[in-house]
């Protein structure tokens, strides 16, 4: 049962609902961001695949290795284009040490130490085929580590991809679970948009941060490794950024991480209010909302709109600050660094080495910030998902069956509210005995559906009980329960699909012939042969291609094909003319036969010939007995039935 078919005016004592604003929309930003406890379920959830997450992390490992050797080996081959250039311009013949003396003795003390710190052979010029022999190796080098990093992103997108998957199912088994109490508490837009768009953002999220946070973590402690292994004071200059960047990338997370959840769950209520305006569309327009309904959707987008920019706009401030930090960083070092050759304690391939590590340990870095805005909405997300996983369910199934099909229900001092302050029943007791019609009159709101829903359990009663055949029936399976019931509701539901495919699914075992005695005994068979295909027709979403009536006959014809030991009608027949009336009348006294019925029903006409009639007020059984008796009684079923009469004959 969905929240359009549960009466509203019943459930208005429940107030706005948990978790929900005093118009009775989703509370925003009510709760601060749990970005620790949620990645963490995150990295749970990733605990079924961890011999591929473990593979995942291997090919990385080694995919980052490669790439941090490339510049080391790279910086060798600058060394000998150098030394070349340098063994170029001294005097061929000499030795290195010959060489340095010769310059020490010109006073060119500096480029002296500088040649005797490299391997230099004096008036050989450039070797073309050791430097081509690196560059091959680096070459080589470059390509493992892209296919290592290529196989590390395939399996990654298959961990990402089943993580989702398993995730969906887990959300759609517990909406199944949820009770009918927190799905009428939430705004359906709202819900959905868990539902669908969290789950996206989430998987989205994953796939561009995982892969790129576990090479960017690994790429800096590789990086520094290397750094460290060319020259500690140089590392030491560039490890004074990462504080600085720390900080910075810190102080702007923290800020940022409750407008995210401000944006998905602003998301959310702007989902609420357009499906909400486009379900009931007509009502807009029949009313002359729509003015009202595009300022609505106006002011929720400012909003919407207002959240994602500031989310957006801060989080966005990362990574301009920590490239700013970055070229500082790179500065400092290119002096140094070319201070430290002149000197002869580097050589300059070191040096063009350290200068694109240092460049490789600030980007990962700024990766690392500049997915924070990736991370934070996707946790966010995640977060949201999880607060539905954590919700309330049902009440668990115990396992006592039910035997025969007498049919013999009992309400034994029933007390039940949405809202604990706000009783609605209370000391209910009634009889329907085995094949009874019972009908429910009374005034809108004065628990007619409730007492339905419980006997559906759709809600659990608080005290007495409701026992079928004896039976308690909060010890019978719900699915048992159900099974044995047959619904026709005031609203009516029909499927995207055909006409015979929607009567099918009371039986969906039914065989054709079947479909089509259930279609004529309620009369859906007589307009069924003016539509063009027949019962192959194929009703649009809603069955907005049928009219109201024609929509409650297969809803009925549906009800009769699934033969069910207990029927409930609720409002079966208000959205059908006076003729079309009475011959369900006859369609149902047939289905009623020789099974409990319940009626609801505001029109006396549908319920004369009832065993028994209630009347309700207030949660309460007023009056009951027959149409006669209740008549003869002057009571308050006299006075509304001689109202409805009375209008009839004028």
């Amino acid at each position: 049962m969905s929240k359009g078919q549960l009466k509203q005016t019943e459930r208005i004592q429940a107030g706005p609902g948990p978790g929900r604003g005093p118009m009775g929309g989703p509370m925003v930003g009510s709760k601060a961001m749990d970005f620790r406890g949620s990645a963490r379920r995150l990295v749970e959830r990733m605990r079924p695949e961890r011999v591929r997450t473990l593979a995942v992390l291997v090919l990385t490992v080694l995919s980052v290795a490669a790439t941090a050797v490339g510049p080391r080996v790279l910086g060798h081959a600058t060394d000998l284009v150098f030394a070349g250039l340098i063994g170029g311009r001294l005097p061929e013949g000499m030795t290195k040490a010959e060489a340095v003396e010769a310059l020490r003795a010109k006073g060119d003390t500096k480029f002296a130490d500088m040649v005797s710190a490299m391997d230099v052979v004096p008036g050989q010029g450039v070797d073309f085929g050791a430097v081509g022999e690196v560059l091959l190796i680096v070459l080589g080098i470059y390509v493992l580590g892209s296919l290592l990093a290529w196989a590390a992103g395939y399996l990654l997108n298959d961990v990402v991809q089943a993580v989702i998957r398993r995730l969906r199912a887990d959300v759609e088994d517990k909406v199944h679970k949820l009770p009918l109490d927190y799905v009428d508490s939430q705004p359906r837009g709202e819900l959905l948009s868990r539902v669908t768009n969290d789950i996206d953002n989430l998987g989205q999220s994953l796939q561009q941060t995982m892969s790129q946070l576990l090479t960017s973590v690994l790429s800096v402690f590789a990086v520094l490794g290397m750094m460290l292994w060319i020259s500690p004071l140089l590392a030491l200059i560039a490890l004074v950024t990462v504080p600085i960047s720390m900080l910075v990338a810190g102080a702007v997370m923290k800020r940022s991480q409750g407008m995210f959840v401000q944006q998905w769950r602003r998301t959310g209520r702007l989902n609420a209010h357009i499906e909400e305006s486009f379900t009931g569309h007509t009502l807009v327009k029949v009313f002359g909302h729509q003015e009202d309904a595009e300022r609505r959707f106006a002011e929720e987008n400012a909003e919407l709109h207002r959240a994602s920019w500031t989310a957006q706009f801060v989080s966005g401030l990362i990574m301009p600050i920590m490239m700013f930090v970055g070229n500082l960083n790179y500065v400092a070092i290119a002096v140094v660094g070319g201070l430290r050759v002149a000197s002869g304690h580097l050589s300059l391939g070191e040096v063009q080495a350290f200068i694109q590590y240092s460049r490789q340990f600030t980007q990962p870095l700024s990766q690392i910030a500049s997915m924070a805005n990736l991370l934070q909405s996707g946790v966010a997300s995640a977060e949201r998902v999880f607060e539905l996983l954590d919700a309330p369910e049902e009440v668990p199934d115990r396992h006592e069956s039910l035997s025969g099909r007498r049919g013999e229900i009992r309400f034994e001092d029933v007390a039940f509210s949405y809202d604990p302050e706000r009783p609605l029943i209370e000391g209910l007791t009634l009889v329907a005995r085995p094949g009874q019609t019972v009908a429910i009159v009374g005034p809108t709101g004065a628990g007619k559906t409730t007492l339905v829903n419980l006997l559906m359990r759709f809600y659990e009663v608080d005290a007495g009980r409701i026992t079928w055949d004896g039976v308690d029936i909060a010890s019978v399976p719900r699915g048992e329960l159900r099974g044995r019931i047959g619904m026709v509701l005031q609203d009516t539901w029909l499927f995207e699909g055909t006409i015979r495919d929607n009567i099918a699914y009371g039986r969906t075992d039914a065989t054709d012939e079947e479909i089509r005695a259930a279609a004529r005994a309620t009369f859906v068979d007589r307009f069924v042969h003016s539509l063009p295909d027949g019962y192959d027709t194929v009703l649009e979403e809603g069955g907005t291609n049928l009219s109201a009536g024609e929509r409650q006959l297969v809803t009925i014809a549906r009800a009769f094909l699934s033969d069910p030991e207990l029927l409930i009608l609720d409002e079966a027949t208000s959205s059908v003319d006076t003729r079309t009336e009475l011959l369900l009348q006859q369609a149902m006294a047939v289905l009623r036969r020789d099974r409990t019925s319940f009626v609801i029903a505001h029109r006396l006409s549908t319920i004369r010939d009832a065993d028994l009639i209630l009347v309700m007020t207030d949660g309460r059984i007023v009056e009951q007995g027959s149409h006669a008796d209740l008549v003869a009684a002057e009571g308050a079923y006299a006075r509304l039935a001689a109202a409805q009469f009375a209008g009839q004959e004028a």
